[in-house]
C-alpha cells in the first residue's frame, strides 16, 4: 500500500487538547534504556532503531514538542508498529505505550492526507465493524461463506444445576468469521450449568478504531456496550477474542461485570464432573496471542482447558514470544511485514508435529490459517473452546 502522504508540517491538534500533556508526560516515562528492542517484532526484522519502541517514542516525544516535522518517514515507523505491546512486559519504566501509540495516532490523524485506496479501506472496514447488527443480519453472505449464524440476543438455559449467568461478548467481525466458536462457548457453558446472556444492543469493542486515530468512534462503542451490560446481573462477561477482550479489560469506566477470556473462565469453572470428552490422540500447539500474553497476562488458561481432553498432548508453539502478523488490520495495511512474521509461524507450525493449532485470537486463526492454506499444508487452526466443544458431543 501506498505510504501515507502529509500536507502539513506539524499536526493540527491544539496543545490545549487535554490528551496533549498527558501523551508528553507518558513519553517522558521512557529512559531509553534499550531492554525493549529485543522483544519488538519489527525491530527484529529491520534491525532499525526507529522501529523500535524506544526509537518510536523518541519521535513521537519529538513530534509533540514540535521538534521534528509530522514527515511521511516518521509516519511509516508508527504505522509499522503492530501494537503487540511486547515492550511493556519487558520495560522497567512502565511506559504505557499502547496508550502513547494510540493517542499519537489520534493527536496526528487530522494531519494526515492518505492515498484514496488507504481511505476507501478505512471507511468500509471503520465502518462496517461499528456496526456489527448490520453484519449479523447479512444472512446471505453467512450462506456464501457456508458459517453458521451468529448466536441471537437472549439467555441460553444452564443444563443440570444452575451455577451461575455469564454474559457473552460477540465482537464484530467475529460474528461472521468465528460464529462457530461463539456457539461452542454457549454449548460448553450451558452444559456446565451456566446461562448465558447475549446482550441485544452490544456493538464493536472499538479495538480497530482506537488503534487506528478514530478516538471519539471508539469511545462512543465502548459507551453503547457499557449500556447495553448495564443492569444485567451477570457473574462475569465472557469473549473469544483477545483483540476484543484487552481492549474491553481497558474500558474507562469499565463494562458492569469482570471480563475473562472463554478459556480463562472455562479453566476454572465448575461443572466438569457432569460432562464427558471423547478421547482425541493428536498433538495439539498452542498459539498465544500477543494481547493475551502482552496484556491480559491469560496465555496459561488454553493450555488448562485443552488437557481436559483425554489422550491429547498440549505443546506450546515455538515462537509465542512473537508476532504472527494479523494484528488486526495489519496484515492489510502492511502486508510485507506481515508476510515476514506469517513465515516464522508458518516454519513453526511445519516442525511442531502438531495437527490442530489452537489460538485465543480469530484474527489470528484467519491469519495463519491462510499462510498454511497458500502452502497446502493441512492443519486446522480453531479456539481452543471449539475444540473442547467437539469432543463433548458439539457440532454445527
Amino acid at each position: 500500500m501506498p505510504q501515507a502522504m502529509i500536507h502539513d508540517p506539524h499536526p493540527p491538534a491544539s496543545t490545549s487538547d487535554d490528551r496533549f500533556p498527558l501523551l508528553r508526560q507518558e513519553a517522558a516515562r521512557c529512559v531509553a534504556c534499550g531492554l525493549c528492542l529485543p522483544h519488538c517484532p519489527t525491530y527484529r526484522k529491520t534491525l532499525n532503531e526507529a522501529d523500535s519502541p524506544r526509537g518510536r517514542i523518541f519521535l513521537m516525544a519529538a513530534l509533540l514538542e514540535h521538534k521534528l516535522p509530522l514527515s511521511p518517514q516518521l509516519v511509516g515507523h508508527l504505522d509499522l508498529c503492530l501494537g503487540c505491546r511486547a515492550c511493556e512486559n519487558a520495560c522497567p519504566s512502565k511506559v504505557r505505550y499502547g496508550q502513547l501509540v494510540d493517542g499519537v495516532r489520534a493527536w496526528i490523524e487530522p494531519g494526515r492526507q492518505r492515498p484514496w485506496r488507504q481511505i476507501l479501506l478505512r471507511r468500509v472496514l471503520f465502518d462496517t465493524t461499528s456496526r456489527p447488527r448490520l453484519l449479523q443480519g447479512a444472512g446471505w453472505l453467512l450462506r456464501a461463506l457456508r458459517r453458521p449464524s451468529p448466536p441471537v440476543a437472549g439467555t441460553y438455559p444452564a443444563q443440570g444445576a444452575a451455577r451461575g449467568v455469564v454474559g457473552l461478548f460477540l465482537g464484530c467481525v467475529a460474528r461472521l468469521s468465528d460464529a462457530e466458536t461463539l456457539h461452542a462457548a454457549v454449548f460448553v457453558l450451558n452444559q456446565l450449568g451456566y446461562a448465558v446472556q447475549v446482550a441485544p444492543r452490544q456493538t464493536c469493542c472499538g479495538a480497530l478504531h482506537d488503534h487506528g486515530g478514530e478516538r471519539e468512534t471508539a469511545q462512543r462503542l465502548a459507551r453503547e456496550n457499557r449500556t447495553a451490560f448495564a443492569g444485567l446481573d451477570l457473574q462475569v462477561i465472557v469473549h473469544a477474542a483477545s483483540g476484543c477482550g484487552a481492549t474491553l479489560a481497558e474500558y474507562t469506566p469499565p463494562l458492569a461485570a469482570p471480563v475473562l477470556d472463554i478459556s480463562a473462565f472455562l479453566a476454572a469453572a465448575e461443572g466438569w464432573e457432569q460432562v464427558t470428552l471423547a478421547p482425541l490422540e493428536q498433538t495439539i500447539a498452542v498459539h498465544e496471542p500477543c494481547l493475551s500474553r502482552n496484556v491480559l497476562h491469560d496465555q496459561d488458561a488454553p493450555y488448562a482447558l485443552l488437557r481436559r481432553i483425554p489422550g491429547a498432548t498440549i505443546t506450546a508453539l515455538a515462537g509465542n514470544d512473537q508476532c504472527c502478523g494479523a494484528a488486526g488490520i495489519y496484515a492489510l495495511t502492511q502486508p510485507e511485514m506481515a508476510g515476514k512474521l506469517l513465515r516464522d509461524k508458518i516454519d513453526d507450525i511445519k516442525t511442531s508435529g502438531a495437527c490442530t493449532i489452537a489460538t485465543s485470537n480469530p484474527g489470528c486463526a484467519m491469519h495463519l490459517a491462510n499462510g498454511l492454506r497458500a502452502e497446502g499444508w493441512k492443519v486446522e487452526v480453531l479456539h481452543p473452546v471449539t475444540l473442547v466443544a467437539r469432543q463433548m458431543g458439539y457440532t454445527k
